[in-house]
């Protein structure tokens, strides 16, 4: 899939844990580590607005386009 998710380079940069995460942005550890992998096939506005307020962040630093 040519769309990536970056969610481990800023959990790294921002010091903040996966299950820290998940409870800041009221979602299950699992679908949030499924979009960690890379696995998911779409993201609701609504959970990429709350982990963009919880981490400060911007969606292009979450979602990178490779189409390589």
């Amino acid at each position: 899939m040519p769309i990536r998710v970056e969610l481990d380079l800023l959990l790294v940069q921002r010091k903040i844990k996966l299950t820290d995460l998940a409870e800041k942005v009221d979602i299950t550890l699992a679908n949030l580590s499924i979009l960690k992998t890379g696995k998911a096939r779409a993201m609701r506005f609504s959970t990429l607005e709350r982990i963009c307020q919880a981490l400060g962040c911007q969606p292009g630093d979450i979602l990178k386009f490779d189409p390589d």
